[in-house]
């Protein structure tokens, strides 16, 4: 994740921040400028309802912007998005993609869904910046896949997952206690509300970005099998076999080995731990020497905003800084935060999902740009 600055003091804000801890500016992300920003009172609605503006810069003029505060801020303190003034929709671009929520009266709940959206924003930020949904859809609309979060029920457990653009998410994952059990129970080193979400929506692009498309899907089953064998059976012996000895050699996980599908979601969730690492070391300008050779990385790339970054430059540079955030952790007692070794096999399929991210991202870069044309050209 990027680090942001206040443009009121200077002092460095952190993508869940509602207030700088330097001069007290109340905040908010904007998503239709991809950005943290101080905010202050300008006028109401026609509703009455207040509006907010970025806070000017020193010396300079107040922005004509008008934003509200999503309906979840007000009513739960669970959101730090704005709502552009003129949208019609009560909640920001993330919080109304969740469909069905679990039962707040619940105080439980309350908590663990906080922590979802949380996570989910964090996701919603890198598809948008990768050009795999519309960060400000018209009309109040929303783009990108859909969620609910649910709580398990007397003889009805609720199982995560993706069926047709829903993806449906347990919140027991919010609980500590529970997920590290089920991570041990699973063999499932990382186990994380972000890396739940971030498989989930891989699921949710394979529907859009392979499946429809036959080159596509043809390059798919040479790298990751076919994916038309039975995929109920495929699941339930994966968890009665145990993991494939071995499996190492062509997976980024032991639970990628279950069926093509999930190892394409694997993948696609490994490559979002790539870039948005990266976009976080870039972000403190990070400069590395590995210790006992003469590699040198200097300057990370910002995968999220270097267009199309090459794929080998990426994990030139993934490979050193995954090396320092593990010695960080151990350093502190804890477990590596990056428990993998990446095969030649799997390099190959996270080469893959780069090249289809970038595909898109080219085509719809020309769209909007089209449009813009368009737009232009449609003025008196």
């Amino acid at each position: 994740m990027n680090t942001f600055h206040c443009q009121n003091c200077g002092h460095p804000i952190f993508f869940e921040n509602v207030r700088c801890l330097k001069c007290s500016s109340d905040l908010a992300f904007l998503p239709d400028r991809m950005t943290m920003s101080a905010i202050e009172p300008a006028d109401r609605a026609d509703d009455g309802a207040p509006l907010w503006r970025p806070k000017p810069r020193p010396q300079k003029r107040p922005s004509a912007a008008r934003y509200r505060l999503c309906h979840n801020n007000a009513a739960y303190q669970a959101c730090n998005f704005a709502v552009p003034g003129d949208d019609p929709n009560p909640l920001c671009v993330s919080c109304r993609q969740t469909h069905t929520l679990p039962d707040l009266s619940q105080p439980d709940n309350i908590q663990r869904w906080y922590r979802i959206e949380s996570a989910k924003r964090r996701l919603f930020y890198t598809l948008a910046k990768m050009g795999l949904l519309d960060a400000t859809p018209p009309n109040g609309e929303r783009d990108g896949p859909i969620f609910e979060f649910l709580a398990d029920q007397p003889g009805q457990q609720v199982i995560t997952g993706h069926a047709q653009g829903l993806i449906t998410l347990n919140v027991a994952e919010a609980d500590d206690a529970e997920r590290v059990k089920r991570r041990i129970e699973m063999h499932e080193p990382y186990r994380t509300l972000l890396g739940h979400l971030r498989h989930e929506a891989g699921h949710f692009y394979w529907d859009h970005l392979i499946g429809p498309l036959p080159d596509r899907l043809e390059r798919f089953r040479e790298l990751f099998g076919d994916e038309r064998q039975d995929y109920t059976q495929a699941l339930q012996a994966h968890y009665s076999g145990g993991q494939p000895p071995g499996w190492q050699d062509d997976y980024v996980s032991a639970y990628a080995t279950a069926h093509p599908w999930e190892d394409w979601a694997e993948t696609w969730a490994h490559y979002l731990h790539m870039v948005d690492l990266l976009e976080t070391a870039a972000s403190y300008n990070t400069r590395l020497t590995v210790p006992g050779t003469d590699s040198d990385v200097e300057d990370v790339i910002n995968p999220l905003e270097a267009g199309a970054p090459d794929f080998d430059a990426l994990v030139d540079q993934w490979v050193p800084v995954t090396l320092l955030v593990n010695s960080l952790n151990r350093s502190l007692g804890q477990e590596d935060a990056y428990p993998f070794a990446l095969s030649v096999a799997a390099l190959r399929k996270l080469r893959f999902v780069h090249d289809v991210i970038c595909e898109k991202k080219k085509e719809q870069d020309a769209e909007d740009a089209q449009q813009a044309q368009d737009a232009k050209a449609a003025k008196p």
